[in-house]
């Protein structure tokens, strides 16, 4: 049974008395598909959306609220596994607006932060602030997106929680509002007015007070007996913190409410000192279990984090994004991470050495280090930071569900826990991938329900009965970090005693007098098999160009379109602003619709067929969700779930536009390697054109933005010079050297740079000018055309032979590696994928066989395109420039912003310049005038001339064509 949106009459009262009082909400098809999910297996359509920019909007938001009746949702980040960021009325997102950082007080070792903060924010903040002596503790895997709010809410840990404990031993006050307007300020020893001169709030700040001390007095034994008999029992309310021994702490019995009680709209948290020298040391075991009996042992260190992953995810992580990205990784198939901390890096050192001592004398170790070098350490931690999402489809085929994942026990008792808890899974017939915070006895499982069938949603809900039991005979909680939310809160009674129950009950009811804050929740819940995701998807077959690979792990019964854009969960992870390159659209507006998970969701509406997007393959929200996308690809190696938003795009754009008149960039842009075929016969009078006054006029004829410089266009002639003695077309080499469109419409001499270089390593060039990928048409959706261009290229290539095919444009080289296969679905297309390099794959490979390079630059700065970035690996182009001796290398780390042609349309300049500002304009304003920048992709050279007119940059080719080497050398000399 799921919930659908209601009718207009029915949204009609609240939607006017938002708009009355200057709030208005957003109820887009599209807005209300964004805000339809969170992380967990849920969907509840909202009736609205509302930004809040300041207290006052929430004030009236709920006033209006309240008036109508209607349900009100906090919502951050969006990260909730629980289900506890969504519900059927108006949601608020305080992320977008209310996110400002007030102040960091060194003194107090406090900072006063708004709601919307997210916490790797508040993180960097306070570390800047204070020379790095002070940091934030709470760091849960969504750190880089998950707001002050939702940690709140959840009561949310992380993986140094072994430590500093949870958000609610970070809290010093939390102002809220309540349902009935009041603006109070939760403190460690009661509740008061945030503002004095609010006669309102200051009497409901008494009275609500007096309450909490009944409520107290009435359960004095049931709050000490049941509550906080663990490090990790988030499950319920946290009300041993209103107990006379506690001061009525009303900061801390509020985190973990779930947005139950009141809103949270700002607060003042704890900062801790920051040890300044920090170790990390990795363990493997044969399985979770014999991992699980050394904490004991490994607490005695007194360790900062102790996390641990299984295998599965290990595997995953492999699989997706290549052998090198998990670093530094001990022998065994389930794996420790303690890290180790102090002030002397010596002594921590002798730390790590003695416990590798004592855990071999256990003798349950297989195998054990410390890593020392920060690049592995950093590929270890994303590799658990990534677990929710890597876990989601694993290597090993299908797909897990989320639902019991945060259960918790005393780390002495975890082993048995695992023990029994895979025998429980046998049981029912299920997988668990297992990943977590070992040390603090919490566990992350995420479990191979089939959620899509009532057989498989009555497994749900049979398992999640008894492992609820089993974690109650352990000693432990449902759940300890995530909440409780719709996933957990109806087996709360498994837990607690029908007393503790009707407490939780009285309290909310003290809080939201008028039963409006998140309903499904910890009280009153609804039950855990309603409004499941998978649940009531038509079981219908949409047609794809796209093989929509790996077809092989789809779930039992799904179509493989429905199955693809099912892969988002939620994590999020499109929404951070820092570190890969995914999303470029969201970092530049902020916006959810702008993200890789809120194109998802809307895509994951699309083929509900329901509610706010029933249009299918013609849905105007769905084209306009997709708008903004680049079609960068940097989401399928940056997602943990592996969403690659720029296939679905080109995707749904080749159903959308088929029989409507398409925008007139997809003819001037799509068509690109056709006009090129023109312009290369009369280049000089188009140059003249274009340097012309008519230029403006022609771009705008168009649909293309007439603020960029237009690239001057390459004749034949140029061509024929730049290759001139390398064997043009007729297959004799032992390299193939592909010459695309871009590379010979706009600069030839790169390709004259690359066959030299080919040349110099040896090997005998032979080059292909005259084929074309359909890179323009595959990224408009032109993709009967990009066929048909297609598989004439491979036709060409597939010539027998393995001799590599080096591709000098590297978008043109990720089309030929991905699309082609997953376009044609031939086995001349794998053969021909297998075969295909970029220049930077190739040259790293050159150097590891001996090829010794010409002198190169001491630094560098670069940027990679994204293509590359996705398809060949994010480091291909470092690795490439490590292998050569390049000392020095400044990476953009991020989209350019042009992307092919989205940042020569006309409607999307102003959002490619911004995309720029992320890490380009940076990058090149930190750079000398003498360090070459190196920019392979086409693209990205034209946005490196838009941004600095003055710099030309340079492909790799050309930085190691023996003909320039000295030139581009002797600024460095």
């Amino acid at each position: 049974m799921t919930q659908d949106v209601l009718s207009a009459p029915e949204r009609a009262p609240i939607l006017a008395r938002l708009e009355a009082a200057g709030v208005p909400a957003e109820i887009s098809g599209h807005r209300i598909a964004e805000y339809s999910y969170d992380a967990s297996n849920y969907r509840v359509p909202p009736l609205g959306v509302v930004f809040p920019r300041s207290v006052h909007d929430v004030v009236a938001v709920v006033t209006a609220c309240r008036e109508t009746g209607t349900p009100l949702i906090g919502r951050g980040g969006g990260t909730s596994m629980a289900g506890n960021a969504i519900g059927p009325g108006i949601v608020l997102d305080f992320s977008r607006h209310m996110n400002r950082i007030l102040s960091v007080d060194e003194g107090a070792k406090t900072a006063d932060v708004e709601a919307g903060v997210i916490l790797s924010h508040l993180t960097r903040e306070a570390e800047d602030a204070t020379g790095g002596a002070l940091t934030f503790a709470p760091d849960p895997s969504s750190k880089t997106r998950a707001t002050i709010g939702g940690a709140i809410g959840n009561d949310a840990c992380g993986n140094h929680s072994v430590r500093y404990g949870r958000t609610s031993d970070h809290v010093v006050e939390i102002d809220v509002v309540t349902s009935d307007g009041a603006r109070l300020t939760a403190t460690s020893t009661g509740l008061r007015a945030t503002d004095p001169a609010d006669a309102y709030s200051v009497s409901r700040a008494f009275d609500l007070g007096e309450d909490l001390k009944q409520l107290a007095g009435d359960n004095l034994a049931a709050f000490r007996t049941e509550l906080g008999r663990i490090q990790r029992q988030v499950s319920g309310y946290h009300l041993a913190n209103l107990l006379p021994e506690n001061g009525l702490n009303v900061a801390r019995a509020l985190v973990g409410t779930e947005g139950t009680c009141a809103l949270v709209v700002r607060a003042r948290m704890k900062l801790v000192p920051k040890a300044p020298s920090a170790l990390l040391v990795c363990l493997g075991y044969a399985d979770v279990v014999d991992a699980a009996k050394d904490i004991e042992t490994i607490l005695e260190f007194s360790p900062a984090a102790v996390e641990g992953i299984d295998e599965a995810i290990v595997d995953t992580m492999r699989l997706r994004r290549g052998a090198d990205s998990v670093l530094g990784l001990p022998e065994g198939k389930a794996f420790l991470y303690v890290d180790l901390d102090g002030e002397n890096p010596e002594k921590v050192a002798r730390e790590a050495d003695r416990l590798l001592e004592r855990l071999a004398a256990n003798g349950r170790l297989v195998d054990g280090r410390a890593v020392p070098d920060l690049v592995q350490r950093a590929t270890l931690w994303r590799v658990r930071e990534d677990g929710a999402g890597l876990s989601s489809r694993p290597a090993s085929g299908g797909e897990s569900q989320a639902g019991w994942e945060d259960s918790a026990v005393a780390p002495e008792n975890l082993a048995a826990y695992l023990a029994d808890f895979r025998r429980l899974l046998e049981v029912h017939g299920l997988t668990g991938i297992m990943y977590g915070h070992f040390g603090a006895g919490c566990m992350h499982i995420r479990i191979t329900y089939d959620l899509r069938c009532e057989d498989g949603r009555a497994v749900y809900r049979k398992f999640t009965q008894a492992a609820a039991e089993l974690v109650v005979r352990h000693g432990g909680s449902l759940s300890g970090e995530h909440g409780d939310g719709r996933a957990r809160s109806e087996f709360l009674p498994v837990m607690y005693s029908p007393a503790m129950i009707a407490a939780f009950e009285t309290y909310r009811n003290l809080w939201d007098k008028a039963g409006i804050m998140n309903p499904g929740s910890i009280t009153d819940p609804d039950p855990i098999d309603t409004n499941l995701a998978l649940e009531g998807v038509p079981d219908r077959e949409w047609r794809t160009h796209f093989e929509l690979r790996p077809v092989e792990a789809a779930a039992a019964g799904a179509d493989k379109w429905v199955h693809a854009v099912q892969a988002c969960i939620g994590v999020g992870r499109c929404r951070s602003d820092a570190g890969g390159v995914m999303c470029p659209s969201f970092r530049a507006t902020g916006d959810e619709k702008d993200s890789t998970r809120g194109r998802s969701r809307v895509l994951q509406d699309m083929v509900r067929g329901a509610g706010s997007i029933d249009e299918g393959w013609k849905s105007e929200d769905v084209r306009e969700a997709l708008d903004l996308c680049l079609a960068c690809k940097a989401c399928s190696n940056d997602c943990p779930a592996g969403v690659d938003m720029a296939t679905y795009k080109s995707e749904f754009f080749s159903h959308y536009y088929d029989g409507k008149i398409r925008p007139l960039s997809h003819f001037s842009l799509g068509w690109l390697p056709r006009w090129l075929k023109l312009t290369t016969r009369i280049s000089p009078i188009v140059n003249a054109v274009l340097s012309s006054p008519l230029a403006k006029v022609v771009a705008a004829a168009g649909g293309l933005t007439t603020k960029r410089a237009m690239p001057k266009f390459a004749s034949r002639k140029m061509l024929r010079d730049a290759l001139a003695g390398f064997g043009n077309n007729n297959g004799t080499g032992d390299t193939v050297l592909f010459v695309d469109s871009f590379t010979k419409g706009f600069r030839p001499e790169v390709a004259g740079a690359a066959a030299r270089v080919i040349e110099g390593t040896g090997r005998q060039v032979s080059c292909e000018s005259d084929a074309c990928c359909g890179l323009t048409w595959i990224s408009t959706g032109q993709l009967d055309t990009a066929k048909k261009m297609m598989a004439k290229t491979v036709a060409k290539l597939d010539d027998g032979t393995d001799a590599p095919i080096v591709v000098v444009e590297p978008s043109c080289a990720a089309a030929l590696r991905k699309d082609a296969p997953e376009l044609l679905g031939t086995e001349a297309a794998e053969r021909v994928s297998h075969r295909i390099q970029s220049f930077a794959e190739a040259v790293k490979g050159w150097v590891a066989e001996g090829w010794q390079p010409p002198a190169v630059p001491e630094s560098v700065t670069v940027q990679t395109h994204c293509h590359e970035y996705s398809t060949f690996g994010a480091t291909v182009q470092r690795k490439a420039l490590a292998a050569l001796g390049v000392a020095d290398v400044t990476e953009a780390t991020g989209c350019c912003g042009v992307a092919g042609n989205f940042g020569f349309e006309a409607n999307h300049y102003d959002i490619s310049m911004k995309v720029a500002e992320q890490a380009l304009a940076p990058a090149l304003a930190s750079t000398p005038e003498s360090t070459p920048v190196l920019a392979d992709g086409f693209s990205c050279a034209m946005q490196v001339r838009q941004l600095d007119p003055e710099r030309k940059s340079l492909h790799l080719a050309e930085l190691l064509d023996p003909q320039t080497t000295t030139h581009h050398t002797e600024g460095q000399s």
